[in-house]
């Protein structure tokens, strides 16, 4: 680690105009280590920006700086045509739009332009560093990279990340897949790059110790480690504000947000066979409790604790950008969640948490969600040997839950779902 905190010092010496960029669909980890990297590299009196595809999720606006992230990229360059003139003078200059092609007209005083006068080049990008944080895959930069392919190529990207399916895209790839959390890493690097002096201040303090507390589950998950722990009592020391993190993440759910948790839980599916428990969100659900895409984080960590005998718990999300989403919990790391999502495309994360999302393409999401849980029942069915399969074996759990969801808490929806 520390030859590649060597490089990446080096590198930050020489660049004046640094973009940070994480995955879509933002978690506290992603905005967490991007917004603690923004503060610290502007103490370096650098030139910084923020860019998501998407706002900030409500749940996590209460964060410091989180006004900073824009979704606005700049990165486009400018196509410039450069006529040499040598002796020649220009009378006039123009252009007309015929055809959707662009014609430039140009007359001279005197002597004719010929072709070999003209030539085309691009201004050099706006970005001289380009860093990405939490991302596993240049592909999970979404729309920004996909409409601005050529600027990935152009500028060098420092790859800081923590899961295992990290593909080192990077020039620079700082990738540690012991760490709980991306910030866990950055706290590291940031005690290396800042030397003597301090630069870890408050706001810094508390947004790296979001990611540590978001990624491990208020230190409940399997992957939190000594060294969390060590970090984020380092983070306290540092002024990091513990409370107001617990508070807005964990103890304040909308109204919305409980709607559609009760929409969740009563259909939800166990599959005692393979040994799957899941449910589904369709963008109906969304519309009807007048909530939206991010209100369902949370969720499948209660699945987990309030339905023992399943192995892997599956959440599968409609999403507004026609995209089918899933997000993978299992209860051990001998069952690899990371694996299961690769079995579709762009899918990955870490041992015991992981995520894919995949096309629509206009089908209906019940029959998308069928052939998704028929590809991890097969997954299970050779992990454990199963010969055959009895469908009559997969159940949904009824929860007799109310017609008005408004008036069911979600505790009394998980009392219930216990006592199945």
């Amino acid at each position: 680690m520390n030859e590649t905190y060597k490089s990446i010092k080096n590198l930050l010496k020489n660049k004046s105009n640094i973009l940070l960029l994480t995955h879509t669909k933002m978690d506290g980890d992603a905005l967490g280590s991007t917004l603690a990297t923004y503060i610290f590299l502007k103490k370096f009196d650098k030139e910084v920006a923020a860019i998501s595809n998407e706002p900030v999720p409500h749940t996590f606006q209460f964060l410091p700086t989180t006004e900073v992230i824009s979704t606005e990229f700049m990165g486009k360059q400018d196509f410039i045509v450069t006529i040499n003139c040598n002796d020649k003078e220009i009378d006039k200059m123009r252009y007309t739009v015929e055809d959707n092609k662009v014609n430039i007209l140009i007359t001279p005083k005197e002597d004719n332009f010929s072709k070999e006068d003209i030539c085309f080049h691009k201004s050099k990008p706006k970005y001289d560093l380009i860093i990405t944080l939490d991302t596993p895959s240049i592909e999970q930069l979404g729309k920004i990279y996909e409409d601005n392919v050529d600027t990935f190529f152009e500028i060098p990207i420092i790859n800081i990340d923590h899961h295992s399916s990290n593909t080192h895209f990077g020039q620079i790839n700082l990738v540690d897949t012991k760490a709980a959390s991306t910030t866990e890493i950055l706290f590291d690097l940031f005690k290396f790059l800042q030397g003597k002096d301090t630069h870890i201040d408050k706001n810094i303090a508390t947004l790296l110790l979001a990611g540590i507390i978001t990624d491990t589950g208020s230190f409940q998950n399997a992957n939190t480690t000594p060294k969390s722990l060590e970090i984020a009592a380092d983070l306290f020391d540092l002024g990091a504000n513990q409370q107001d993190i617990i508070k807005n993440i964990y103890k304040t759910k909308k109204l919305s947000t409980l709607k559609l948790w009760g929409k969740v839980l009563s259909k939800l599916k166990n599959d005692p066979i393979h040994r799957i428990v899941w449910s589904l969100i369709t963008s109906q659900d969304i519309e009807e409790t007048n909530s939206n895409e991010d209100d369902t984080n949370g969720i499948i960590d209660e699945l987990m604790s309030n339905t023992p005998g399943a192995e892997i718990f599956l959440l599968i999300k409609e999403r507004s950008d026609g995209k089918v989403s899933g997000s993978i919990r299992t209860i051990s790391p001998h069952i690899n969640a990371a694996k299961i999502a690769g079995l579709f495309h762009n899918g990955g994360g870490h041992t015991q948490a992981a995520g894919f999302k995949i096309d629509k393409n206009d089908e209906d999401i019940h029959i998308i969600s069928g052939k998704i849980i028929d590809r991890i029942k097969n997954f299970q069915k050779e992990r454990l040997g199963l010969k055959k399969e009895n469908n009559n074996d997969i159940k949904e759990i009824s929860l007799d839950i109310k017609e008005n969801t408004e008036n069911n808490t979600i505790i009394d929806i998980l009392a219930k779902l216990k006592e199945k």
